[in-house]
C-alpha cells in the first residue's frame, strides 16, 4: 500500500496572503473532547425488519442506530463515526444482493448506502466479509486487490464513501495488505484554548484496522493461495510506531475479535485482550462477539480477565466499547485530549465509555430514521418478493424455542437435508467411503442470544424461502469428515459444553444454559440409529453416556461420515480434531441451499418423519433445587407439541427485563 502526500503550489502572495489569516496551532494547555462512535457486526440489517418472519422488528437495524447517531452528535461537537465489520452479510438483503441479484459495479449495496448517507469516517473489515469470496468483496469495498484469481478491473468499483483500514490480512502473492492497513484522519475540532476561549484545532486520527486470523479456516476455498494473516500483535506493533511517525496523534485500533486471555498465538481467533498490551492505542473499539461492552454485570469470561475493568469500559488500561450486534447499540468512547505544545495526548483515565441502546428504560424504541428506509426501498421490496419463493409444505411448527432441552422440530430437517446430499455423493463419486454410516450435525442458529424475538419459528403451511433461510441461518457450505468413534464422542462432548455444570444438592436455582457457549455451537444429531444422554451433572468433557448406533456401544475406533458445515469441518468453534484434515467431501453447494432443495423434493414435511428424532436426553437425575432456563414466553403448548412434558413455565417474566420468561426443566426419571 502506498501512502501519498501532495503538495499543491500556488502564487507566492497567495501563500502569503493564506498565512496571514490562517489562525495559529493550539497552545500547550488546550483542551478537546473526541468522541468516538462505533457500530460493529450489522449483518446487513439496514431496516427493523425480520425477513425471516415477514414482519417488522424494532429491536434492530441502522435506521434506528441512526437515531442514536444524530442524538450524539448534538450532544457531542466532536465526532468520528466508526464501523467494526461484518457489516455485509446477515440478512437475505446482503444475500440477495450478493447471490440472487449481485450488485453491479456501479451500484453500492444498501447496507453502504445507508452508511454513506450518515457520514461514517471509516470502518474495517469482519469475518463474514470474506463468505462470497475476494471478488466480491473487492467490487462492494470500492478495492483492488492485489491477489491471484479476482478480477482486475482498471477502475474501482462504487462502494463505501469512507475508508476501510485492515492491516492483518495481506496477499500470498506479494506480503501488501489487502487494505490499506490504516488511515490518518485529519478531523476539525472545537477546542477550549488555555485561557478559556473556544477555538477551532485539527487532531490527526490514526484508524488501524484488525479481522479474526480464523478465517482462512472458515473461508479457506476463497482464501487459500491468495492471501493469508499476520499476527495480532505483531502486526500492531508494526504499523502502530509507523503510524505515529506520520504523524498520528490518537490511534483508534478497530479490532474485529474478542477477548480470550488463552496464551497468545498469532491465529487466535480473538485476540483483542492481548492487541490492547500493544504501546500507542489510545482507543480499542470490539466486535466479533455480539456482545455489549462495558457491562458490569456480564459474568462472560473475557469480561472478567485480568486488566479488563468491566464497568468502566477497559482493557489493559485502553479505553474500550463493543456494541452489541445488528445495529441494536451504539459505542461511546469520549477521549480527553490535551495539547502538550507539539501534538494532542489522549488520556486515558479521563476516558468515559457508554453503550446506548435503541430501546429505552420503558422498553419502547426510539424511533427510525425515515430517510434510511427512503434509501433502500428497491433493495428492500426486492428482497420480500424474493424470498416469498415457495419451496414446500409443512405440518407442523418448527421453532428453537426449546431446542436446548430436546425439541428437534427446526433441526431435524436440516440433519435430513444434509446426510441424504452427502450419502448421495459418497454412493456416486466415493466408493472407498460407501460402507461408512452417515450422519449429519446441526445446531439451533437462533436460541435468544440477540433477545426474546432470536428464535427459529416456521409456522405450519406453505413454506418459503424466507423458511428455509429461518431454518438455516448462515452462508456456510456443506462439508464432510470422517471420524472415528472417539471423535464423535470428543464432538459431543464439546457441544455439551452448552450446559453450565449442575450440582444435585443445591436447593436454589441453577441455571441449565451456559450463557457464555453459543447456541451455534450446540451441535446435535437427530438419527434414530443413534442414542446417547447427556449428564449435565458433571464437568465439561464427561458428560456424554450410552452412546450407541443402531442399539450397540459405538466403539472408538468405529468410523463414520459426519455431514457438517465448512465453519466446523476447519475448526469454527474448537471442536476437537476438526481442523481440516479430516474433510473429505467440500461440496461446491452451501448448507441453505442443499436444504431448499431437500424440501423441494420432500415437498411436505410431517412432524412423525421430519421433527421427532431426539437421538438425545438429558441423563436423569434428581436435583434438591429447580433447574432453570429462559426463553420467550407464552410457548409451553410447542415443549409439549415436541413432547417435552418435563417443561413448565414458572414466570412469564424472567425479571431481567428483556422480555424472556422463565421456564424448569426437570431432570430427575421421567
Amino acid at each position: 500500500m502506498q501512502f501519498m502526500r501532495y503538495l499543491l503550489f500556488v502564487p507566492a502572495a497567495a501563500m502569503l496572503a493564506a498565512c496571514a489569516t490562517h489562525p495559529t496551532g493550539p497552545q500547550a494547555g488546550a483542551q478537546a473532547t473526541l468522541t468516538i462512535l462505533e457500530t460493529t457486526d450489522l449483518h446487513a440489517n439496514v431496516l427493523g425488519y425480520d425477513y425471516y418472519k415477514l414482519a417488522p422488528d424494532a429491536s434492530l437495524g441502522l435506521e434506528r442506530t441512526a437515531t442514536l447517531i444524530r442524538q450524539a452528535r448534538q450532544e457531542f461537537p466532536n465526532t468520528l463515526l466508526l464501523d467494526n465489520g461484518d457489516t455485509i452479510q446477515g440478512t437475505a438483503l446482503g444475500d440477495y444482493q450478493a447471490l440472487v441479484a449481485p450488485v453491479g459495479c456501479g451500484q453500492p449495496l444498501a447496507i453502504h448506502k445507508a452508511m454513506n448517507a450518515l457520514g461514517f469516517d471509516g470502518g474495517s473489515v469482519g469475518n463474514h466479509e470474506f463468505n462470497w469470496g475476494l471478488g466480491f468483496l473487492g467490487q462492494v469495498t470500492g478495492s483492488r486487490f492485489g491477489v491471484d484469481g479476482t478480477q482486475q478491473r482498471s477502475q474501482p468499483c462504487a462502494g463505501p464513501a469512507f475508508p476501510i483500514v485492515l492491516a492483518n490480512v495481506v496477499s500470498a502473492r506479494d506480503g501488501k495488505p489487502l487494505f490499506e492497513p490504516y488511515r490518518i484522519l485529519d478531523k476539525q475540532v472545537s477546542v477550549t484554548g488555555p485561557d478559556g476561549k473556544p477555538a477551532r484545532a485539527t487532531v490527526r486520527v490514526g484508524i488501524i484496522g484488525f479481522t479474526t486470523p480464523a478465517i482462512m479456516g472458515w473461508d479457506k476455498r476463497w482464501l487459500e493461495g491468495r492471501v493469508r494473516t499476520e499476527g495480532w500483535r505483531e502486526t500492531a506493533q508494526r504499523y502502530i510506531p509507523e503510524m505515529r511517525a506520520r504523524g498520528a496523534e490518537v490511534v483508534v485500533a478497530i479490532s474485529h475479535g474478542g477477548l480470550d486471555g488463552a496464551g497468545y498465538a498469532p491465529a487466535m481467533e480473538n485476540g483483542s485482550w492481548h492487541l490492547a498490551q500493544v504501546p500507542g492505542i489510545d482507543a480499542l473499539l470490539l466486535g466479533h462477539s455480539h456482545e455489549v461492552f462495558p457491562n458490569a454485570a456480564s459474568k462472560s469470561a473475557g469480561f472478567n480477565l485480568p486488566g479488563v475493568d468491566k464497568a468502566q469500559g477497559r482493557v489493559n488500561g485502553v479505553p474500550t466499547v463493543m456494541p452489541g450486534l445488528w445495529g441494536k447499540h451504539l459505542g461511546i468512547i469520549q477521549l480527553a485530549l490535551r495539547h502538550d505544545g507539539r501534538r494532542w495526548v489522549a488520556d486515558a483515565a479521563a476516558a468515559r465509555v457508554e453503550t446506548r441502546s435503541i430501546q429505552r428504560p420503558d422498553r419502547s424504541f426510539v424511533e427510525p430514521d425515515p430517510a434510511i428506509a427512503a434509501l433502500v426501498k428497491a433493495e428492500h421490496e426486492a428482497t420480500i418478493a424474493y424470498v416469498k419463493t415457495p419451496v414446500g409444505e409443512t405440518d407442523f411448527r418448527m421453532s428453537a424455542y426449546f431446542a436446548d432441552v430436546g425439541d428437534v422440530s427446526a433441526i431435524q430437517v436440516v440433519n435430513q437435508a444434509q446426510a441424504d446430499y452427502v450419502r448421495r455423493h459418497v454412493q456416486a463419486n466415493l466408493p472407498q467411503y460407501a460402507a461408512l454410516p452417515v450422519l449429519s450435525v446441526s445446531a439451533p442458529f437462533k436460541t435468544g442470544a440477540a433477545g426474546v424475538a432470536d428464535y427459529t419459528d416456521v409456522a405450519p403451511g406453505s413454506m418459503a424461502l424466507n423458511n428455509a433461510a429461518d431454518l438455516y441461518l448462515y452462508p456456510n457450505d456443506l462439508h464432510a469428515v470422517k471420524v472415528d468413534g472417539a471423535g464423535l464422542k470428543a464432538w459431543l462432548e464439546r457441544a455439551a459444553g452448552r450446559f453450565s455444570q449442575i450440582d444435585p444438592a443445591r436447593s436454589e436455582p441453577q441455571e441449565l444454559v451456559n450463557a457464555g457457549f453459543p447456541g451455534f455451537n450446540f451441535d446435535m444429531l437427530t438419527d434414530p440409529d443413534v442414542r446417547y444422554q447427556i449428564d449435565v451433572t458433571q464437568p465439561v468433557g464427561q458428560r456424554i453416556k450410552g452412546l450407541s448406533w443402531r442399539g450397540q456401544p459405538v466403539r472408538a475406533e468405529q468410523e463414520f461420515i459426519v455431514a457438517t458445515n465448512n465453519f466446523r469441518a476447519s475448526g469454527g468453534g474448537g471442536f476437537p480434531g476438526l481442523d481440516g484434515s479430516k474433510t473429505i467431501f467440500a461440496s461446491p453447494d452451501n448448507n441453505r441451499a442443499v436444504l431448499i432443495d431437500y424440501l423441494k423434493t420432500v415437498k411436505r414435511l410431517t412432524r412423525a418423519a421430519n421433527g421427532s428424532a431426539r437421538s438425545w436426553c438429558f441423563a436423569p437425575v434428581k436435583t434438591r433445587g429447580p433447574v432453570v432456563f429462559r426463553s420467550a414466553p407464552g410457548k409451553l403448548a410447542l415443549a409439549r407439541e415436541a413432547g417435552l412434558d418435563f417443561v413448565r413455565e414458572l414466570a412469564a417474566d424472567d425479571g431481567t427485563g428483556k422480555g424472556f420468561a422463565l421456564y424448569e426443566l426437570t431432570l430427575g426419571p421421567r
